[in-house]
């Protein structure tokens, strides 16, 4: 049975009382960042168990009828064609399904706003054309020489002056985007400027999660979020500018440190003087206190450092980039004592793959027994992993077929005669399909599948680098997977 290690209705209650205590201190319009994922808030949810990937979503209906969305999104994370990890898809298609989901709860999206945006940006002015044929408004944020450091052009209208003022009509406008770096802040900062100057009062707090403040510097929650943000060179730091006003040693980050001066400086020559006197000051986050135990969620975060250790090594590997990202992780996991072979399925998987000398697949149930998973000439690593799980979970006899060859080997011949696949061995799709198929006229089928919601949260460790097929299907079942960085074949092309 999976272990809980946070008290969600309290941090539930916690948050939105707080929220409250902001709108009242400003008695205007409140700009309200969101840190990390409003939907999907999976890292949140591995390294706090009992935490939701909805939680924030369950608050913000509270008060569903006062609240604007605003999305914001970078242009070079659209020159980039930016990939959010966790859902598979580009931060362009995310803006597009976030706007979605947010409108599936009754939220009201009012416009999307693109930061970073230079005259040279053709991918941003694409995208900003397709969201306007869309029906929505878009606003251009532009950049700003010396940001974040020569405050005095920033506050100004060679500044924050220059971007287009984006119109709001609810008094609680949420400030999200598809991920870190997108300038959700700074988009906030330059409509306190705009409304200063339209005479409008507003104020500015930040909803989010990590780095959690009142935790030490060098506890796993907090390392966890280091290790996710490798890619951005983000650093957990003591915040000194609590510091320095409260004598108190606080976390924060570097990104979050950096920016504080200029939100200072512009609530001071707005209002003649600043609300907050350190950045953790604007930070709207009870996670700390709602900890219910913390041995458990010290585990989760340590098994999240190691997730993210072995998604480095991956994508470095398939970029054929240097180990920069892996390397940052590495001094994590030193720090933390920790080691590759402390994540359960690791060693497993690899045991399999040397005594059958192909590749080969571990998972951790939920009552932490290990199944594996063997290559053969009908089914992948994967796939024989998979129905080995839901055997166990179903409590069918080793000895049993699920799928008989009879069954596998039409599909077998459909893909090599008919679809020119190379492999004939059934990926985890197609396991699945078999699998229910066969559910109609076999009792053991129907066991089998009816264990399927079980796997939700499991680990899975492959000695090879997986495809886009199986990798899609762990996802959408919600298993958490690594890979050695190793390609099953030496092939230069490989899709997806």
């Amino acid at each position: 049975m999976r272990k809980t290690g946070f008290d969600r209705q309290k941090y539930l209650d916690l948050q939105s009382e707080h929220i409250d205590q902001r709108r009242k201190r400003f008695g205007g319009k409140l700009y309200l960042e969101f840190g990390g994922k409003l939907f999907d808030d999976h890292h949140a949810a591995r390294v706090l168990p009992g935490f939701t990937p909805d939680n924030k979503i369950e608050m913000l209906n509270t008060i569903a009828d006062e609240v604007e969305i605003v999305m914001v999104i970078s242009s070079h994370d659209l020159i980039r064609n930016k990939v959010r990890a966790d859902v598979g898809i580009t931060y362009e298609a995310d803006v597009l399904r976030l706007i979605d989901e947010f409108r599936s709860y009754g939220l009201y999206v009012g416009s999307v706003v693109i930061t970073q945006m230079a005259d040279d940006h053709r991918q941003a002015r694409n995208f900003k054309r397709k969201l306007e044929r869309l029906g929505l408004k878009v606003y251009r944020h532009y950049p700003i020489k010396g940001y974040p450091n020569d405050v005095p052009l920033i506050v100004s209208e060679n500044g924050y002056g220059r971007n287009e003022y984006v119109e709001t009509s609810r008094d609680v406008v949420v400030v999200t985007a598809p991920g870190p770096g997108s300038g959700k802040m700074a988009t906030c900062l330059s409509q306190l400027y705009h409304d200063h100057k339209r005479g409008i009062p507003s104020g500015y707090a930040k909803y989010e999660t990590f780095p959690i403040w009142n935790l030490p510097l060098d506890h796993p929650v907090n390392m966890a979020y280091e290790a996710a943000t490798a890619d951005l060179d983000d650093v957990n730091m003591i915040d000194p500018f609590h510091l320095a006003a409260y004598g108190e040693q606080v976390v924060n980050y570097n990104r979050d440190v950096e920016s504080f001066p200029v939100l200072k400086l512009l609530f001071e020559q707005l209002t003649g003087e600043s609300p907050y006197q350190s950045p953790t000051d604007m930070g709207v986050n009870m996670a700390g206190v709602c900890i219910a135990d913390d041995e458990v969620c010290r585990e989760a975060s340590k098994q999240e450092v190691l997730r993210r250790y072995f998604k480095a090594l991956v994508a470095e590997r398939r970029e054929e980039a240097e180990p920069h990202q892996s390397d940052r992780i590495a001094l994590i996991m030193s720090t933390l004592g920790i080691t590759r072979e402390d994540r359960p399925v690791v060693l497993p998987a690899l045991d399999l793959e040397k005594r059958t000398k192909g590749p080969a697949a571990a998972m951790q149930l939920p009552d932490g027994r290990i199944v594996t998973g063997k290559t053969s000439a009908l089914l992948g690593a994967s796939s024989a992993m998979l129905l080995n799980a839901l055997k166990v979970l179903a409590g069918i006899p080793d000895e049993v077929r699920l799928l008989d060859p009879e069954t596998i080997e039409p599909i077998q011949t459909l893909k090599t005669r008919h679809l020119g696949s190379a492999n004939p061995r059934l990926h985890t799709d197609e396991v699945l399909i078999a699998l229910s198929v066969g559910a109609r006229f076999d009792e053991n089928c129907r066991r089998a599948l009816d264990e399927l919601q079980q796997l939700r949260d499991c680990d899975v460790h492959t000695s090879v680098i997986l495809g886009s097929v199986d990798e899609s299907i762990f996802r959408n079942l919600g298993v958490h997977v690594t890979c050695e960085p190793v390609y099953q074949s030496k092939k230069l092309y490989r899709k997806g």
